[in-house]
């Protein structure tokens, strides 16, 4: 992303670096606060919760409690989905 804002824009690699560490932060930002994010023509991110479950220890057999926590998906728009499909 840094190199397209370089030549695009004609600006320096710091301030290419330091404006995609932005976005992403603030994307970090927004999903802490349980937001769901939505960029046009892209997708969108957001936060699932995954209940405690039972698992088994693939080496040993035995069964384990897997805790609950929180994890982030993304979910692509229509538009991406098709403009992937035709890549060949």
């Amino acid at each position: 992303m840094s190199q397209y804002l370089i030549k695009k824009f004609k600006i320096h690699k710091k301030d290419a670096l330091y404006l995609v560490c932005l976005f992403f932060e603030e994307l970090k930002k927004t999903l802490l606060k349980g937001k769901i994010i939505k960029l046009s023509g892209f997708g969108k991110f957001e936060i699932h919760k995954k209940n405690f479950r039972l698992g088994r220890n693939p080496k040993t057999g035995k069964s384990i409690l897997i805790n609950a926590k929180k994890v982030v998906t993304f979910r692509a728009c229509q538009k991406l989905k098709k403009s992937l499909y035709n890549i060949s």
